[in-house]
């Protein structure tokens, strides 16, 4: 069982302690709602967490796979539409890859976000009970 305890620490704010980590995460409401705009939003930090989930995946297996040396820069960035009608929720979410380098093993990193996104990612099968979830991989050569 994973412990996740908020603190509030005034207002509209709080700081989120997770097991085994020193350093709060600070999360607060929108600054309409009484937030100082320094923290995360609840739902945006969703997203943070489906991005962390296939980006630590995908690393880890560029690393067994033995590619991750031709790629100078990887990075994910995920797009969610939001529903306008109240509980508001992420219904359309889009998850970007992007890698460069040199001589870049395109079926291999492919691999790597097909194994993420369909086996590894527990965030992914999350968002996927509530949510459509779309992919697509760009690749930019040195």
């Amino acid at each position: 069982m994973t412990k996740t305890k908020l603190v509030w620490k005034g207002k509209m704010q709080f700081d989120a302690y997770s097991e085994g980590q020193d350093a709060p995460i600070h999360i607060e409401a929108e600054e309409k709602f009484g937030g100082i705009g320094y923290g995360y939003q609840p739902k945006p930090l969703m997203l943070v967490s489906l991005a962390g989930c296939t980006a630590l995946d995908v690393a880890s297996l560029m690393k067994k796979m033995r590619i991750d040396e031709n790629v100078s820069d990887f990075s994910v960035e995920v797009e969610a539409n939001m529903t306008d009608e109240h509980p508001k929720f992420y219904d359309k979410v889009h998850v970007i890859y992007n890698f460069n380098g040199k001589d870049l093993n395109r079926e291999k990193l492919t691999k790597c976000v097909t194994l993420s996104e369909g086996r590894y990612c527990g965030v992914f099968k999350m968002f996927r009970s509530f949510a459509e979830v779309t992919y697509e991989i760009n690749f930019m050569e040195e």
